[in-house]
């Protein structure tokens, strides 16, 4: 056996591990003073790279000899390589036992989308660089609690994505708030798929009050004051019954209003609900209205005696209370035209010159002559309901369009004028612009409170 050539490869083996173990340290070293650096540069070495690729061309033994246990050379693994400790004596141990790992997240951008006119759902995540295929059915799970084609300009849209490792965009949740303080989401669970749910905040019940003075226009002054739109609207449609606002109301007059609504946590108004209290001051006069509501659920206004504010309209509102009636709402043969068509009200028949009534309190709308109709009334007493009177004879004085009147007033006289063939009141109601039957709708269900209530 030739021990000098034993001992000579000995020494070259030697030296050659000397240099791998100086090579391993200073790369080691270099990737740790790198991460230490910028922690958002990842490792340069590519992931699952073996040290035999690493060796330097002078080591061509070591390369091909990586696999040999005896030279304590590791594979490296997914995050980090390193070398074993028994080669590396003396060495600094945290600098030994230092891993060095790139960092694989990918940051969630949030995004809030402003709706605009003519935007979709679909749209506007594919506008974000999302799959069609995908947006679909985000829109088709979101389904189960807010329907996205009701989305209008002007709502938000809260967007959380990610921007996944083929530069394609991942949608992880999206949230809308149509309403303040109720939220719809949609948004991946652990196992990613879509989930949904509904978010609804905790509301206050309050009463506003609010009062002011008219300086010539009530809307007007309510809403320098600040009641709601919809709230004014109401305050007007609650006195229209006796209140002619055109002739009554004049400038130094006074309103006030105590209206529900509901408050968010953070005080914003979440909605108005109903008024509770109105009241006017015209000049002298003061008109004050409750709300009652019945165990029924039927609600109306009330003064402070409990008398309605709202009358039921006269069925027969004329002075002869004992008038048959000669004709009833629907189709018939007309006498005159002799032909069957539609008849939009009820005859009574009765002696000419008999008083006609108002059926309820409100303004003249018409008085005049209306083809066959003759001489013609018509009343309008709320933004629901009008009446009609035709085939008068004549009107009672001081009878024009914009004069107030109240139920029971004298209007007109029982005539002939027009297509009649006989004196005779028709009488007609008139509900949202459609003429119905008279003798079974109930124009208004308010009637005087008794007892307790």
């Amino acid at each position: 056996m030739d021990f000098d050539k034993i001992r000579t490869k000995s020494k070259r083996i030697r030296r050659q591990r000397a240099w791998l173990f100086f090579y391993a340290f200073a790369v080691t070293a270099a990737l740790i003073v790198s991460v230490r650096n910028n922690n958002d540069v990842e490792a340069s070495t590519p992931k699952n790279l073996e040290i035999s690729k690493m060796m330097p061309e002078e080591f061509p033994e070591y390369a091909a000899a990586s696999a040999d246990e005896n030279l304590d050379v590791y594979e490296v693994d997914d995050d980090t390589s390193f070398v074993s400790n028994t080669d590396l004596d003396g060495m600094d141990e945290s600098v030994a036992t230092q891993e060095v790992s790139a960092v694989n997240e990918n940051p969630v951008n949030e995004n809030v989308v402003t709706v605009a006119q003519g935007d979709s759902f679909i749209g506007i995540l594919t506008g974000m660089g999302l799959e069609y295929a995908d947006a679909h059915h985000i829109y088709t799970v979101f389904r189960d609690v807010f329907d996205a084609r009701n989305i209008k300009a002007g709502q938000k849209l809260y967007i959380a994505s990610v921007l996944n490792d083929e530069d394609s965009v991942l949608v992880e949740k999206v949230m809308i708030e149509p309403v303040v303080g109720t939220r719809y989401i949609v948004e991946k669970d652990e196992n990613g798929q879509y989930q949904t749910r509904t978010e609804q905040d905790e509301f206050l019940d309050d009463i506003k009050t609010i009062s002011g003075v008219i300086d010539g226009n009530l809307s007007v002054a309510m809403g320098k004051a600040g009641v709601p739109l919809n709230v004014v609207g109401n305050f007007i449609d609650i006195f229209s019954f006796s209140v002619d606002f055109r002739r009554d109301i004049h400038a130094g007059d006074k309103f006030e209003v105590r209206y529900e609504r509901q408050l968010a946590p953070d005080g914003s108004v979440v909605k108005t609900g109903d008024i509770v209290f109105a009241a006017l001051q015209l000049g002298k006069d003061k008109y004050e209205l409750y709300r009652f509501e019945d165990k029924s659920g039927n609600a109306d206004y009330y003064d402070e005696k409990g008398l309605a504010l709202k009358k039921n309209l006269d069925r027969k509102p004329m002075e002869f209370k004992k008038a048959r009636i000669s004709s009833r709402f629907g189709r018939r043969f007309h006498p005159i035209l002799k032909r069957y068509r539609g008849h939009d009200g009820v005859d009574y028949a009765a002696p000419a010159g008999t008083k006609i009534y108002a059926s309820g309190d409100g303004v003249i709308a018409m008085a005049k002559w209306n083809g066959g109709y003759g001489k013609y009334i018509k009343i309008r007493h709320n933004a629901e309901y009008s009446t009609g009177y035709a085939h008068m004879r004549a009107f009672a004085k001081g009878i024009r369009p914009g004069v107030r009147v109240k139920q029971g007033q004298v209007i007109g006289y029982v005539g002939n004028t027009g297509l009649s063939t006989g004196p005779h009141l028709h009488f007609e109601v008139i509900r949202n612009g459609q003429k119905v039957n008279p003798l079974t709708v109930k124009a208004a269900t308010g009637e005087n409170l008794k007892g307790d209530k």
